[in-house]
């Protein structure tokens, strides 16, 4: 019961005879004694006294769709190409209509001169004549004779005159206008007769579209659905429980209706997600159509409903506003897609990273392209691009990439591990130089747009896309060393104009290390079948928040849930990039950067420095050995190649003991050494620890044909 309909005077009443009542002896009650007596807790003052905060909700004035220049663009388009097929339909009908007009003229010739004739021979008249002859009124009968013979003369005149008159004009344009004009005349004419003569149960043109009568959304069609899904809490509505109640009213969303529900005591929205097929069943409309989402912000029963015209899987595929013209700046929004309502949805690179996952097949690639591309068409970008599958999806960005790998082989997964210690140490050299840079010119320590636009402060946006990232971080070799630097870069890079895309179909603990998936900003979902997986891309809790990923079907390519872009997580069916769309927007992307002279790396057909390491671990281990030493523990192996080689080793330096020891032991794995434990006396204490022997290193260093 809300404070708007509780019965103040009732309750105040209560209370007064509470007070009146004469006093009992209290009587303790017996242990198995359970019928106590019900004692008021509520206040009247209290409540009477209080003011309940408002909060002005304003509708708008406009729809949202006209306010929307993709959504206005969506409807006149819609609009413009239902006339055009209207017209085309009708066109090509055009001698059938002509036929059945000419057919039916001869009938409309006859009822416009039956109708002529009744008209000025007074016909109309003819029932009261007859009354006055049947009620011997003599001399209304007379009166009435008088009358008609006066509109008999005048109408007939009239009628001689009018066809006169026709009869001339018709001569005139027949045998003294152009043939084109009296053919035009004539058809009128034939047209104008055939109207005339048309059967009332024939029409003259056939549909050109037969509308499928959708019925509105309506508030008892909401709670029935609701009813007839299998949960408790609404199947009891049908039987005088507690219902359902709309805080908003229904109205009509883009192409689509949109209703708000407060549901049931108990019941949460992410009951009635569960259950989105048999909603859709409910309402006797497609999957596609029906679209429910909880708004746990305002409370776990508030549930958003909408309900869309037409299936989002059978829409037409959505074009990329930037797929023939303009350019990006990665500092503002770039377009993404659609969601169900056809309004735009926008994205962003600058300052947060993206994670994107699905099962195999859902289009995840397809919608890696759009970041991919949009880092293109901002000159000032740095691209780099690691497609770890295979198969050239993202070979389009060879054109501009500084650095390019493609395959699932070591070679490129090594790439991929290169370009990440790399783009660490990028990290450690602008942070350097955001510290040094006067207040004025970077007042919140971060690059800002004027700062990227500088070529020689080398504060660029720097972009690195890797696909299937699960095969670099679950590599026995290189996963853990990855792991490490990813998640430095996503925690450090963001606002240092550093930015990852990683991209993977299998999300768990194992290819997506929890450190990078719980730091990244912006997370893309398509379709996956578990909750686990769920949660690792769009973030903790989300699928009990009811964001929810697995509702997807197989139907629903490129439909996916974007969590971070906005302020509430949006189902966005994505812009389509083909292959050679994005050639051409590729090209586009290098002429830029060759305009603006940063055409460099891959791209400009330059090799990479460290594409082929001339160093091996082996010998390095060999290098830094403690002089005299059987056995070193890893720790302290893995700090002095560190310091021998800081661009390689370097980030082993940051490192915990523990995730030194873990490091070295996978590096050396490929190698045939193993670790083993070794003991040694520190502040008096014998400390057993990870490490290697001397005897394996000399004997691997003296076999390694398969070393690297």
């Amino acid at each position: 019961m809300t404070i708007e309909n509780f019965d103040w005077q009732a309750r105040e009443a209560e209370l007064n005879a509470a007070k009146a009542a004469p006093e009992i002896e209290t009587i303790e009650p017996a242990d198995d004694y359970t019928d106590a007596a019900t004692v008021p807790v509520d206040s009247a003052e209290a409540i009477r006294a209080w003011n309940a905060p408002e909060a002005d909700r304003r509708a708008p004035i406009l729809p949202g769709w006209v306010l929307s220049r993709s959504g206005l663009a969506a409807e006149l388009t819609r609009f413009g190409k239902l006339m055009a097929y209207r017209c085309s339909y009708h066109a090509v009908r055009l001698p059938v209509y002509g036929l059945r007009l000419a057919a039916w003229s001869p009938v409309g010739t006859a009822r416009v001169v039956g109708a002529v004739w009744r008209w000025a021979s007074d016909a109309e008249g003819r029932p009261i004549r007859s009354d006055a002859v049947t009620a011997h009124d003599y001399a209304a009968y007379q009166g009435l004779v008088r009358l008609r013979d006066r509109h008999v003369r005048f109408r007939g005149a009239l009628t001689a005159t009018a066809a006169l008159g026709l009869t001339g004009a018709g001569l005139y344009v027949g045998l003294g206008t152009p043939d084109p004009v009296a053919w035009t005349a004539l058809g009128s004419t034939v047209a104008a007769l055939g109207l005339a003569g048309k059967p009332a149960d024939k029409p003259l043109v056939t549909r050109a579209v037969v509308k499928a009568k959708l019925r509105p959304l309506t508030a008892p069609m909401v709670e029935k659905a609701l009813s007839r899904i299998g949960i408790a809490a609404l199947s009891a509505m049908s039987k005088g429980g507690e219902g359902v109640h709309f805080p908003d009213p229904i109205t009509r969303d883009g192409a689509g209706w949109r209703a708000v529900i407060d549901l049931p005591a108990g019941t949460t929205a992410v009951e009635v997600i569960d259950k989105r097929d048999k909603l859709a069943a409910a309402l006797a409309r497609p999957l596609g159509c029906v679209w429910p989402e909880g708004q746990s912000e305002v409370h776990p029963g508030r549930l958003a409903l909408w309900v869309g015209d037409t299936d989002l899987a059978e829409a037409k595929a959505v074009t990329w506003p930037l797929a023939r013209s303009g350019t990006v700046d990665l500092f503002a929004p770039f377009p993404l897609g659609v969601d169900p309502r056809g309004q735009a949805v926008t994205g962003e690179l600058m300052f947060t990273n993206w994670l994107v996952g699905s099962i195999p097949g859902m289009g995840k690639t397809f919608l890696v392209k759009l970041p991919v591309l949009a880092a293109g068409l901002d000159a000032r970008a740095e691209v780099q691009v690691f497609e770890l599958k295979g198969t050239g999806d993202l070979a389009f960005a060879e054109q501009y990439a500084t650095r390019y790998a493609s395959g699932a082989d070591d070679d490129e997964i090594e790439a991929a591990l290169i370009a990440l210690r790399d783009l660490r140490n990028e990290c450690k050299k602008r942070a350097r130089i955001i510290k040094d840079l006067p207040k004025d010119l970077c007042p919140e320590n971060k690059v800002t747009p004027e700062l990227a636009s500088r070529k020689g402060l080398g504060l660029h946006p720097l972009v690195v896309a890797i696909d299937e990232c699960q095969e670099l971080f679950s590599h026995p070799e290189f996963g853990k060393e990855a792991a490490v630097l990813a998640e430095k870069i996503v925690k450090l890079g963001r606002a240092l104009g550093v930015i990852l895309i990683l991209a993977t179909q299998r999300p768990d603990k194992d290819s997506l290390p929890t450190g990078v998936s719980a730091n990244v900003g912006t997370r893309a979902c398509l379709r996956v079948m578990g909750q686990v997986e769920n949660d690792m891309i769009l973030g903790t809790s989300a699928y009990k928040n009811g964001i929810r990923a697995t509702m997807f079907t197989k139907r629903d390519r490129g439909v996916f849930y974007l969590v971070g872009a906005a302020d509430e997580p949006l189902i966005v069916k994505g812009a389509f990039v083909d292959g050679p769309k994005g050639e051409a927007i590729a090209a586009r992307a290098r002429a830029l950067r060759i305009e603006r002279g940063t055409l460099t790396g891959h791209a400009a057909g330059e090799v990479a420095a460290t594409a082929a390491p001339a160093f091996n671990l082996l010998d390095d281990l060999n290098a830094v050995w403690p002089a005299g030493e059987a056995n070193v523990w890893n720790l302290v192996l893995a700090d002095r190649l560190a310091e021998l080689r800081p661009g390689v080793y370097g980030q082993w330096a940051d490192l915990a003991d523990a995730a030194k020891t873990e490091a070295l032991t996978a590096a050396v794995k490929p190698y045939g050494l193993s670790t083993k434990g070794v003991s040694r006396r520190l502040d008096g204490e014998l400390t057993n620890r990870r490490g290697l022997a001397k005897a394996d290193l000399d004997t691997s260093r003296e076999g390694r044909s398969g070393g690297r």
